[in-house]
């Protein structure tokens, strides 16, 4: 029994062998027998949008990000993107160190108190202003 899988192989008795160019493509002897495989799958067809789920789902926050941000529900993405807008709008990061942001009062109350945050203490910083 042959298998050919797409166009560039053929697995015959357990070998693997190149399939052959199509100038020298042979009819298969009929004790032969030749199945091709695709391996495309079809994604079910969605009617409609589907909802946004986990960091992408619109939550409640604080008072203090809502004058942050000037919304009272934005997903966690979105809210981070508003964030680092405001940050480099207000020229916050450290100039000698990019990574380093320099809390003004809007944000100080946001980051806990601290002064100074790098960047990879934001996320962290605005989970508590999520309410669940």
């Amino acid at each position: 029994m042959t298998l050919s899988l797409g166009f560039s192989y053929t697995i015959f008795m357990g070998e693997l062998k190149p399939f052959p160019k199509s100038s020298t493509l042979r009819k298969a002897p009929s004790t032969m027998t030749t199945f091709n495989i695709s391996c495309a799958t079809s994604k079910p067809s969605t009617t409609g949008k589907r909802e946004p789920r986990g960091f992408s789902k619109p939550k409640p926050i604080s008072p203090a990000m809502q004058q942050l941000l000037g919304v009272s529900e934005i997903p966690r993405t979105q809210a981070l993107k508003q964030i680092w807008a405001y940050i480099k709008e207000h020229n916050l990061q450290d100039p000698e160190n990019k990574k380093i942001i320099v809390c003004d009062e809007k944000l100080k109350k946001i980051f806990a108190g601290k002064d100074r945050v790098g960047f990879l203490e934001i996320s962290g910083l605005i989970n508590p202003h999520f309410v669940k």
